[in-house]
């Protein structure tokens, strides 16, 4: 996809080419590789995904993983902010999730990530359920997740998010 505006990126496949890239960036984003959602541990940096690139420089990054008919995203980074890439990578997401033939895309973030519960709802997912007290399952399966989150909130709780295909 290219861009018109002030930064112009393209989105292409993951390959494994980038899995070092990957892993790299991910253990410094997300303390580790490892991704947990629902109890269920994810090797985020093997997953399929997407990589959004400015200038041949990484500019986006998400993976995903469908099972029968739904397709997950396990994680979104956007290097560069505020120009549509995480945008861009989600319509991605949903063109492979069509291809696939899946019936939904879901999604977990936490309690304390009020900017990605805001980003996805403007994207169209909705709020499907709350997990209260899930992350205590989750830290026993990845240690590094911490107990306090962004601006200074208790890390807790997993929010699912879901858009219906």
């Amino acid at each position: 996809m290219k861009r018109s505006d002030k930064t112009s990126f393209e989105i292409r496949c993951l390959d494994d080419n980038d899995r070092a890239w990957v892993r790299i960036y991910l253990r410094e984003e997300w303390g580790s590789e490892i991704i947990v959602t629902r109890g269920k541990v994810h090797s985020a940096d093997l997953l399929p995904g997407f990589i959004a690139e400015s200038d041949g420089k990484p500019a986006g990054l998400i993976t995903y993983r469908i099972d029968r008919n739904e397709c997950e995203i396990i994680s979104l980074n956007s290097i560069i902010e505020k120009q549509g890439v995480g945008s861009a990578l989600i319509e991605t997401v949903i063109g492979a999730a069509k291809f696939a033939e899946c019936d939904r895309i879901w999604l977990v973030t936490t309690n304390d990530n009020l900017s990605a519960i805001g980003f996805y709802q403007k994207r169209g997912f909705h709020l499907k359920t709350i997990y209260p007290n899930a992350l205590k399952k989750s830290r026993r399966l990845k240690p590094q997740i911490p107990l306090i989150g962004i601006n200074g909130i208790p890390l807790r709780d997993e929010i699912e998010l879901e858009i219906m295909l």
